[in-house]
C-alpha cells in the first residue's frame, strides 16, 4: 500500500528509526547492542518470509527456561494458531496452521479471540494464562487429521507446506467460516490461569 504519511513520520519527535541490533527485550524495553534501553508497551515481530520456521528471527523464551525454538523442533503448532503451551500470555496473529483464504479475515478473528482473552484476564484479575498441553495436543491432531483429507496438501511438497519431521505447519484445513466457529466457542477450561507471574 502507498502512502504520503511514510516518510513525514520519521520528523516526528516522538519517532525514531533504530537500525542497530536488539540485544535483549525486558518487560517494558527493548535494549539495543550500543546498551541504550528504550520504553515500549508493543512490539511487532516482522520477521521475514520463512513460511515453515514462525518467529525464527528472535529469542521466545517461556516458562522454566523453555525456548519456543526447542519447543517447534519437529514443527511449529498452536492452539488455534494463536498461542503455544508453555508460553504464557503469548498470542500471535498469522501463527501455525491458519494459512488458507483471506488472511486479513484469519487475522480479524485471531485479534478477537486474543482481545477476548485479555478481557477474561482483567476481568478475572488474572497475570497469566497459558493453554494447557492436552487441549493444544487434541486440537493439533484434530488439524493435522483434517489436513490429511485434503489431496492436495498431501502432493509431493515438502518444502513449503511441512516442517522437516512431514507435518503440515502452515495450512488450514477447513473454511473460514469454521475457524470463525472454533475461535468463538467458549474455551476457558482450555487454559491454565494464576494471579502471580508463573516461573
Amino acid at each position: 500500500m502507498w502512502s504520503n504519511k511514510y516518510y513525514p513520520m520519521f520528523n516526528r519527535a516522538n519517532v525514531e528509526l533504530v537500525t542497530d541490533p536488539i540485544e535483549r527485550i525486558t518487560a517494558d524495553t527493548i535494549v539495543t547492542a550500543d546498551g541504550k534501553a528504550r520504553p515500549v508497551d508493543t512490539i511487532i515481530a516482522a520477521t521475514g518470509f520463512d513460511v515453515g520456521r514462525f518467529l525464527s528471527a528472535i529469542e521466545v523464551t517461556g516458562r522454566r527456561g523453555q525456548r519456543l525454538a526447542d519447543a517447534w523442533e519437529d514443527g511449529a503448532e498452536a492452539y488455534l494458531g494463536i498461542t503455544t503451551t508453555g508460553f504464557p500470555n503469548a498470542f500471535m496473529l498469522y501463527g501455525p496452521n491458519t494459512n488458507n483464504g483471506s488472511i486479513l479475515t484469519m487475522l480479524e478473528y485471531q485479534a478477537d479471540y486474543i482481545v477476548r482473552q485479555v478481557v477474561r484476564m482483567e476481568s478475572e484479575g488474572l497475570a497469566w494464562m497459558d493453554v494447557r498441553r492436552d487441549a493444544m495436543a487434541t486440537y493439533n491432531e484434530r488439524v493435522q487429521r483434517e489436513l490429511s483429507e485434503v489431496e492436495v496438501w498431501q502432493a509431493a511438497c515438502h518444502n513449503y507446506y511441512r516442517s522437516p519431521s512431514g507435518r503440515i505447519v502452515t495450512q488450514w484445513p477447513n473454511r473460514m467460516a469454521e475457524y470463525q466457529r472454533r475461535t468463538f466457542e467458549p474455551d476457558g477450561d482450555a487454559y491454565e490461569t494464576g494471579r502471580m507471574v508463573p516461573i
